[in-house]
């Protein structure tokens, strides 16, 4: 390398050097200028991406982000850290911070109790992929509930389908419950390693926990206590909130659009008591009066005399 090669090489890393220190003096002089507009700067976490509700906050989801302090909030977190797991209580768009109170971790506070209304009581039914809509119902959905129920014996047994409940709000599918954390933690094989199971979109439940009043409480007990298969789920549109008047029964006859001949309104035949048979009486003779008395004579008018 001659002289002019080595003068060069030096003269672009002063050059270098020069520009770095150029750089940093402004990018300080545009901080010093920042704080003094806006007050220091904060670090804090911030949504990279929208987070809906419900949903299981990861490391990827969300980034930290340099605001200024007089606009951060005081409940924002500052450690991404801290909220990784957690569940979103609220939505959370991008680039908004991340609260405490925007979050929920699991407490005795997020169970199911609370999630029913006063007055009414919490039921769990048995389901299967038939009578639970594929299993697609969630927590939070409004449903009806059909019920089959059989009555009478022998050659007058029949089965009657008919809509039980309308418009009956989804408390729990499963172990998964509205607005609670959608995950649930179990130890594996080996018992000493803790697993994470998100329930969000879980099909593998076995029950659907309703809401119901204690009278549709206690009819529901009865169907569950004598044929628990027969309870049957529809979903609705949730914003699909009328009650329509109770439709009639659906046996074989109107499913097959046969006449259903009904007595059930027909008041009663009367029925004529039968008639008591009295005994014969005896023949009375003639009195003497009778004997003797001459036959009545017919005045003209119409009159009878003796």
């Amino acid at each position: 390398m001659g002289p002019n090669d080595t003068r060069n090489l030096w003269l672009s890393i002063g050059a270098g050097v020069f520009a770095t220190f150029l750089l940093y003096s402004y990018s300080q002089e545009k901080k010093a200028e920042y704080d003094k507009r806006f007050g220091s700067t904060k670090r804090v976490v911030v949504a990279k991406d929208d987070i809906a509700e419900m949903q299981t906050i990861y490391d990827t989801m969300v980034e930290t982000k340099e605001l200024p302090a007089d606009f951060i909030q005081p409940e924002a977190i500052t450690v991404p850290d801290e909220i990784i797991g957690n569940v979103a209580a609220v939505p959370i768009r991008k680039g908004q911070m991340v609260l405490k109170n925007n979050l929920l971790t699991p407490g005795p506070d997020t169970g199911i109790a609370l999630q029913v209304a006063p007055s009414k009581r919490a039921i769990a039914i048995p389901v299967d992929e038939v009578r639970a809509v594929a299993k697609m119902i969630r927590p939070g959905d409004r449903v009806d509930i059909f019920a089959a129920v059989d009555s009478g014996k022998g050659v007058n047994q029949k089965r009657e389908v008919f809509t039980m409940m309308s418009d009956v709000v989804v408390l729990a599918t499963g172990v998964s419950v509205v607005n609670n954390i959608p995950r649930m933690f179990e130890l594996d094989a080996s018992g000493k390693n803790l697993s994470q199971i998100a329930l969000t979109g879980d099909t593998k439940y076995t029950t659907i926990t309703v809401e119901a009043t204690p009278k549709e409480a206690q009819d529901l007990f009865y169907i569950l206590s004598t044929a628990p298969g027969n309870l049957f789920f529809a979903l609705r549109n949730p914003s699909d909130r009328t009650v329509p008047p109770r439709m009639p029964s659906s046996t074989s006859d109107s499913v097959a659009g046969r006449p259903v001949v009904s007595l059930e309104g027909a008041p009663p035949a009367a029925v004529a008591p039968p008639m008591m048979q009295q005994p014969a009486r005896p023949a009375m003779a003639p009195t003497m009066q009778q004997r003797t008395a001459p036959p009545p004579t017919q005045r003209p008018g119409g009159f009878h005399t003796l």
